[in-house]
């Protein structure tokens, strides 16, 4: 009995390694097709540099525009992108603690690096994890032309394998753990009570800051 469990055991241990050593080769293929369109088109080397960097502003400017709008619903949709995005980062960060990689640069040779960036564990994709829990969300509350935003975040995960600095299933992983939790986020944190009067607290805070602040104002001008 024992010597068949034993058996088993490395039967398993030898398929998995197969497993393994396959998805890690069709991971690499897929970086290769990506990666190397910077050698073959290298006009748009630039373009995707540049998304790959710093698109996250864009993202961060919209956010800020979209909260200031002041329209409630438009908060409730920042806040609970913001949530989704803390939980999904903190669920990358911790299965990057069950499964890392380095980034392509530092493990393969001859690839098309086009950003600065560190040696460090790659897996999965941050870049990617921050983009779709925002644009994720921005879709599901917004729906319609809102999917642009899905597609920019896309765009960023394609241009993170362009520029060399993550694997396919980095940014799959990313994708992944993004889309869950801010389906349930959607899903669950609109309803709960404590939203809804968080919401009422801040934007009555608000109102009191704004008033004095226009009361100073009006009487610097009567001075």
């Amino acid at each position: 009995m024992a010597g068949h469990l034993i058996f088993f055991y490395y039967v398993l241990k030898r398929d998995w390694m197969v497993l393994d050593l396959d998805i890690s080769e069709v991971n690499i293929s897929l970086f290769r097709l990506v990666n190397d369109l910077g050698k073959e088109h290298p006009f748009l080397n630039p373009v995707f540099s540049f998304i790959a960097e710093y698109m996250v502003f864009l993202l961060a400017l919209s956010v800020l525009f979209i909260w200031f709008t002041r329209d409630t619903d438009n908060r409730i949709m920042i806040l609970c992108a913001s949530i989704a995005f803390i939980c999904a980062f903190t669920i990358g960060k911790v299965s990057g603690v069950f499964h890392s990689n380095y980034q392509p640069f530092v493990e393969l040779g001859e690839v098309n690096k086009l950003i600065h960036k560190e040696k460090d564990n790659s897996f999965p994709s941050d870049h990617t994890i921050l983009f779709f829990s925002y644009c994720i969300s921005f879709w599901l509350f917004k729906r319609g032309w809102s999917i642009l935003w899905v597609l920019l975040a896309v765009l960023v995960g394609v241009s993170r394998i362009w520029v060399g600095v993550h694997y396919p299933f980095d940014v799959l992983a990313g994708v992944l753990i993004s889309l869950g939790v801010s389906t349930f986020i959607y899903l669950t944190f609109p309803k709960l009570n404590i939203t809804q009067t968080t919401m009422k607290i801040y934007e009555k805070c608000e109102n009191i800051l704004l008033y004095r602040f226009k009361r100073k104002e009006n009487k610097s001008k009567n001075l």
